[in-house]
C-alpha cells in the first residue's frame, strides 16, 4: 500500500492558470512581436539574396587561384618542343631479287661511297640473264645476216642494171649503124626494123632492171631494219637484267655509317625485302612532335631555332607528316645553310622553337585553364575582394598567352587558373 502511494501521479491541475489577453496593452505587445518576426524574416531574406549574389554564400582562397593582368604588347605564336637528332639522309637498301644474302658489314661500320655492303646470290636472275643474252646473240646474228643478204641482193640487182645499160648502149649503136647503112643502100629495111626492135627491147630491159634494183633495195632495207629493231629490243632486256644482276651487289650510296641491319647472315630473302640502312653522318635534321591543334599552322619553310649547348642555330621546317598519331604530328627541322652544331649524334636530344606568327600591339593575357573551361567566352574579372564574371571574346593564342578581342581592358586582372571552382556563379568572394 505504501508502494502504491509512493508511485501515484499527483493531480496538479489546481496550479494551472489560463493566460488571457487583458486590455489594450496585451494586444499591442502581440502586434509588436509579429512585426519583429516579419522584420527579421525580411532581413534574413535580404542577407540570403546578397550572399547568393556574391557567390552562393562561399568565398575562395586566393592562394588557390592564379591571377594575371591584361596587357598590350606583341603576341608571338610560337611552338617549343624537344626533338631528337636524325640523319637527313638514311635510305634503306632492299633486295632487288630473291636469294641468299652474304653480308660484308655489320651495324655501326663506317663505309665509303661505292663500298660493297652485301651480296645476294640469285641463280634465277643470273640464269634469266644468260638466256636473254643468248637470244640477243641469235637475233643479232640474224640481223647481220640480213645485212649481208641485203648487200648481196643489191649487188645482184646492180649487176643486172649495169648489164641492161650496156645492152641498151649496144642496141643504140647498132641502130645508128643500120640507119647509116640503110641510107647508103647497104642494108634492107627489114634489117633496119630489126635493129630498131632490139633497141626497144634493150630499153624495156633497162627499165625492168632499174625497177628490180629499187625493189631489192627497199625489201632488203626493210628486213634489215626489222631485224635491227628486234635486236635493239632484246638488247634493252639484257641491259635491264644486267642492271638487276649488278644490283644484287649492294653498295654504299654515299660516305656514312651502317645503321640497322635487318636480316642475319646467310638469310634467304624475298624480292623487295629490306636488308640494311646507311646513315649520312654529314647532314642531320631534328624531328619534333607537334600537337595536332598547331599542326595545321605549320608550313614548309617556316623559321625555327634549335638550341644546342646554349647556342641558337637557325633552322626551318623541312617536312610535316600528314598522319596524326596520339594527337601529335611529326615534323622535321633542317639547319639553315648546313650550319649545324658540331659533334651531333643520332638520337641526340635538342630543344626547338618554331615561330608561327607575330601579332603587333594586341591586347593579351597569360594563357590558363580558363580558356578551355569557358571556351574563351567569359572570364572572372578581379575587383578588390570580389571576382565578377564578364563575357569576353578571345582571338589567336600561343602556348603562353591569348589575345583578347573584346570584353577586357589593359590593366584589368582576371582569374586565369582556379575558376573551375566557381561553377556558374556571377560573383564570388576572394579571401
Amino acid at each position: 500500500m505504501e508502494n502504491r502511494e509512493r508511485f501515484r501521479i499527483r493531480d496538479t491541475s489546481a496550479q494551472d492558470h489560463a493566460i488571457h489577453a487583458s486590455g489594450p496593452g496585451g494586444e499591442h505587445r502581440k502586434r509588436w512581436i509579429l512585426g519583429g518576426i516579419a522584420a527579421l524574416a525580411m532581413i534574413g531574406l535580404a542577407a540570403w539574396v546578397i550572399v547568393g549574389w556574391l557567390g552562393g554564400g562561399r568565398s575562395y582562397d586566393s592562394s588557390r587561384l592564379r591571377v594575371a593582368e591584361v596587357k598590350r604588347g606583341d603576341l608571338v605564336r610560337d611552338l617549343s618542343a624537344d626533338g631528337r637528332v636524325i640523319a637527313a639522309n638514311s635510305p634503306t637498301l632492299y633486295a632487288i631479287a630473291g636469294g641468299t644474302v652474304a653480308l660484308k658489314v655489320v651495324a655501326g661500320d663506317v663505309v665509303k661511297k661505292g663500298q660493297e655492303l652485301a651480296q645476294i646470290d640469285s641463280p634465277e636472275l643470273r640464269s634469266k640473264l644468260a638466256q636473254e643474252g643468248s637470244t640477243l646473240a641469235s637475233i643479232e646474228a640474224e640481223a647481220n645476216r640480213a645485212v649481208l643478204d641485203a648487200q648481196l641482193s643489191r649487188s645482184t640487182a646492180q649487176k643486172a642494171l649495169d648489164q641492161a645499160g650496156v645492152d641498151r648502149t649496144a642496141a643504140q649503136r647498132d641502130l645508128e649503124r643500120y640507119e647509116k647503112a640503110y641510107a647508103g643502100g647497104a642494108v634492107s629495111q627489114n634489117e633496119l626494123a630489126r635493129a630498131q626492135d632490139e633497141l626497144k627491147k634493150a630499153d624495156i630491159g633497162l627499165a625492168a632492171a632499174r625497177q628490180d634494183y629499187g625493189l631489192q633495195g627497199q625489201g632488203a632495207g626493210l628486213d634489215t631494219r626489222n631485224k635491227r629493231l628486234l635486236a635493239d629490243r632484246q638488247r634493252a632486256v639484257v641491259v635491264e637484267l644486267q642492271r638487276q644482276v649488278d644490283a644484287l651487289t649492294l653498295r654504299a650510296p654515299f660516305d656514312g655509317q651502317i645503321g640497322q641491319v635487318q636480316i642475319p647472315q646467310g638469310t634467304n630473302v624475298a624480292t623487295n625485302a629490306p636488308i640494311l640502312s646507311v646513315v649520312d653522318l654529314s647532314l642531320f635534321e631534328v624531328e619534333i612532335k607537334v600537337p595536332e591543334s598547331f599542326a595545321r599552322d605549320l608550313l614548309i619553310g617556316m623559321p625555327a631555332q634549335i638550341a644546342s649547348n646554349g647556342v641558337q642555330y637557325a633552322a626551318q621546317v623541312s617536312a610535316v607528316s600528314p598522319e596524326v598519331v596520339n594527337g601529335e604530328v611529326n615534323a622535321r627541322l633542317r639547319f639553315d645553310n648546313g650550319k649545324q652544331p658540331p659533334g651531333l649524334r643520332q638520337n641526340q636530344r635538342l630543344s626547338a622553337r618554331i615561330v608561327l606568327d607575330t601579332r603587333r600591339n594586341v591586347l593579351m593575357v597569360e594563357r590558363g585553364p580558363f580558356v578551355e573551361q569557358s571556351g574563351g567566352r567569359y572570364a572572372y574579372v578581379v575587383d578588390g575582394s570580389r571576382a565578377v564574371r564578364r563575357p569576353i571574346q578571345t582571338g589567336t593564342s600561343s602556348l603562353s598567352a591569348v589575345e583578347i578581342v573584346s570584353g577586357l581592358q589593359a590593366g584589368e586582372e582576371i582569374v586565369v587558373s582556379g575558376s573551375d571552382q566557381f561553377g556558374d556563379a556571377e560573383r564570388v568572394t576572394i579571401n
